[in-house]
């Protein structure tokens, strides 16, 4: 793998990484709002954050790459409205998916190999991005209609990780 590859997909480990973090405070912060379900939703997306930063780090040292590891940035402790706070997991899944389409590009032309595994997570962004349009666009109509606000919390709340009891559950996967 050459030099330039491997800081592409050292870059994407920091991006992951950083979505993971992002997403935990999310969670917590929602979850100190009383919108427990809300809060699980993105406990769960974390966890599957999480889960990409491996595949990205297994897969670079098998190749023979360095990780890099970088320090991350704090995080915010308050995200607005649940609405506020979905806009911002939007926009962050975004950059996600245009960062791995950066690295496709390159990837395409000079390994094959890293095309494959980048390819894979693009495939899974667009879901990615789908399932937060779904959310942004469903508490927009809610508005501030707080039973319309609690049913969408109850259903996000059945989300499970990928591969638990129960499947994807709702607006998840």
């Amino acid at each position: 793998m050459n030099e330039q590859m491997q800081k592409l997909i050292n870059n994407l480990i920091q991006i992951e990484h950083v979505s993971t973090t992002l997403y935990l405070a999310m969670s917590a912060y929602l979850a100190n709002q009383n919108y427990t379900g809300m809060a699980n939703w993105l406990r769960v997306q974390s966890e599957e954050e999480r889960t990409h930063l491996l595949k990205l780090i297994d897969y670079l040292t098998d190749r023979g790459g360095v990780v890099e590891l970088s320090a991350l940035p704090a995080q915010p402790n308050s995200f607005g409205t649940p609405l506020e706070t979905f806009q911002k997991v939007l926009e962050h899944e975004r950059f996600v998916t245009d960062a791995y389409r950066k690295a496709y590009e390159y990837a395409a032309q000079n390994d094959q190999q890293s095309a494959i595994i980048i390819q894979e997570f693009l495939r899974e962004q667009v879901d990615e991005e789908a399932q937060s349009k779904t959310i942004v666009d469903r508490l927009t109509l809610a508005g501030n209609n707080s039973a319309a606000l609690l049913v969408l919390d109850q259903e996000l709340g059945q989300r499970t990780p990928a591969g638990a009891a129960g499947g994807a559950g709702a607006a998840g996967g």
